[in-house]
């Protein structure tokens, strides 16, 4: 595969999820506080919600549902109940255009 637009810059608010589903692989882009965008899995691993409608904070991307924060750069629950990662996806910016692969993960390790 190969990266795909999926959102335009201008359409992200500062520490705030936005929802995209590529090729059926739903994924959480989010602008944080330092303009550096980031695209996780969207689906929380202690529990099938979407981690999108959650709470931006700093490096983190919180599940509304049971408080797990998730690294926006590894992926990795920083708290319980989830201790499994979610996967990190390469993002592109090109112009305006914010350009994803769901078949590359970040190797994080």
């Amino acid at each position: 595969m190969t990266a795909q637009k999926v959102l335009n810059l201008s359409d992200l608010e500062q520490d705030t999820a936005v929802r995209v589903v590529v090729d059926g692989v739903p994924i959480a882009v989010v602008l944080d506080s330092n303009g550096e965008v980031h695209a996780i899995g969207d689906t929380c691993t202690h529990g099938d919600v979407s981690l999108s409608d959650g709470f931006v904070e700093g490096e983190t991307l919180e599940c509304w549902a049971h408080g797990s924060a998730f690294s926006l750069r590894t992926g990795r629950p920083l708290n319980l109940p989830a201790y499994e990662p979610v996967p990190v996806y390469e993002v592109t910016i090109d112009g305006d255009d914010i350009l994803i692969d769901p078949a590359v993960t970040k190797d994080v390790n």
